[in-house]
């Protein structure tokens, strides 16, 4: 009888070798992009002064501060909290992907499927048709948070509903999760377009740019109201990351192996939706990171999520810095929405992925 197959030792110790210059490099990258996004805007500030201005922020007397007599103000007044809320953002919409392609076995799944963005999306056009589409300032701070939460409260609601309206006898499954997310995707879509016929030209313009997904105008505040829900959904989906491996051997063989598969299914999608609604409530609605970002990190580190899940949500992190950056550093343009480029970058990148998946014969 042949003995069973076994991975060799120096092998998962290159596997882990590789894993760790991966998570490093990626960490690496995004401190430097940190670093450049926040010296760029109308105030410059060299990368040395950024770090100089952080470092002497945590009471450690290294590098000089910054020379321009408003650099410090506009580094954490403006800059910083809008960076902090990116990394936040793209970290949720990482690991949310992750999740919810390792839930339901598919690689095309992200957290819009299940209705999140969709019903954020109406929370938000709703309360800017019903607050008269005030523009950010500080005479509309109330409105701006109004939009915000009503934004979060209707992507819980219909990320719920979808999963409440695809139960059949008690349980669901992956295909009735995923269409009846189309179909109430769809139908939220008709809202949405009712909500923006009906609306002012300066209501309309603040609807299609709320969609469009922006961090402009985001304060300390947003950060601190966000940073607890995303930090904590993150730290409870790690306890989630050998289950989703078990339910990739299927859900018969995993609930062979004592896997609660409606269970885990249900606790996927509840922290799916608090990250996803976190995410879309102050920076809108941004495509392609929950899809594109577990895939590429599933290439790189392989299919296992006690690594897959941490470095889809550093890879995240990293995408939102960037399209960030790249928004607000556009020439002669002014400033562009984030799911501009996220959207011109991700489409192209993942219709690549989808060849090489064809080309190998298997999917991920």
């Amino acid at each position: 009888m042949s003995a069973p197959t076994t991975t060799p030792p120096t092998t998962r110790s290159r596997h882990r070798t590789r894993n760790v210059v991966v998570v490093a490099a990626m960490l690496l990258i995004t401190a430097i992009l940190v670093l450049v996004s926040a010296g760029t805007g109308q105030v410059v500030v060299p990368p040395s002064e950024v770090l100089g201005s952080l470092l002497h922020h945590f009471y450690l007397d290294v590098g000089p501060l910054p020379s321009h007599p408003l650099g410090e103000a506009a580094l954490w007044n403006v800059r910083f909290p809008r960076i902090v809320l990116g990394l936040l953002v793209g970290a949720a919409l990482g690991a949310g992907g992750c999740l919810l392609q390792g839930v339901l076995a598919n690689p095309l799944a992200e957290p819009g499927i299940i209705g999140v963005s969709s019903g954020a999306a109406v929370g938000a056009c709703l309360m800017i048709v019903m607050t008269g589409g005030t523009t950010v300032g500080e005479g509309t701070l109330s409105a701006n948070w109004a939009i915000a939460g009503a934004a979060f409260v209707f992507g819980l609601f219909t990320a719920f509903a979808i999963y409440i309206l695809s139960l059949r006898d008690g349980s669901s499954s992956a295909i009735m999760l995923i269409l009846t997310g189309i179909a109430v995707n769809a139908f939220a879509l008709g809202i949405i377009a009712y909500l923006t016929s009906v609306a002012s030209t300066e209501q309309r313009e603040q609807i299609v740019f709320w969609q469009l997904g922006s961090l402009s105008g985001k304060g300390w505040n947003e950060v601190w109201v966000s940073a607890p829900l995303i930090v904590a959904g993150i730290a409870a989906s790690m306890i989630l990351v050998h289950k989703l491996d078990l339910l990739a051997l299927g859900e018969i063989q995993a609930a062979s192996l004592g896997v609660n598969v409606e269970l885990v299914r249900r606790q996927a999608i509840v922290l799916v939706a608090i990250l996803t609604a976190a995410a879309v409530a102050f920076a809108g609605i941004i495509m392609f990171v929950g899809l594109v970002v577990p895939h590429v990190m599933r290439l790189i580190v392989g299919p296992r999520h006690s690594i897959l899940l941490p470095t889809s949500v550093i890879g995240g992190a990293l995408v939102i810095t960037a399209a960030d950056l790249a928004a607000r550093a556009a020439p002669g343009v002014g400033e562009l929405p984030i799911g501009v480029f996220t959207a011109l970058i991700g489409g192209p990148v993942f219709f690549v992925l989808l060849r090489r998946s064809r080309h190998a014969g298997a999917g991920w």
